[in-house]
């Protein structure tokens, strides 16, 4: 596995989101990544029951915020080669990929899941 170096820009899988970042420190089992765009936004629900509706608390899952830091473990973390996405324009875009997905599949937990991004949606682009 390459190390990296404070600065490096990484893909990064938080929990079920994948982001964009910077790397602002490195730790003995972690890097701390500053998240600077969205690639896939996190699934809805119980992550302990992926994709089943039928758990105590559906849960809403919120992308990190731009600029947020998170630690990430190193095997979660790869080099990033592109040119950095725009926030909001990438949160939409994720939002949107994860919305068509969900239509494609008729479950309770993918119906559960559209209503938490409709809500989502009206909190992000207010």
């Amino acid at each position: 596995m390459s190390e990296f170096k404070i600065g490096d820009k990484v893909t990064a899988i938080y929990k079920t989101g994948k982001y964009v970042g910077e790397i602002t420190d490195i730790r003995p089992q972690h890097y701390l990544v500053r998240v600077l765009g969205v690639i896939k936004h996190p699934m809805q629900g119980d992550l302990h029951s992926p994709k089943d509706a039928e758990v105590m608390f559906f849960h809403e899952r919120r992308a990190l915020a731009f600029r947020e830091q998170t630690n990430v473990p190193k095997q979660m973390v790869k080099h990033y080669e592109e040119e950095i996405p725009d926030y909001k324009d990438s949160l939409k875009a994720a939002l949107e990929k994860m919305k068509q997905e969900l239509k494609e599949t008729s479950t309770p937990w993918a119906d559960q899941s559209l209503k938490n991004i409709e809500s989502l949606e009206q909190d992000y682009f207010k």
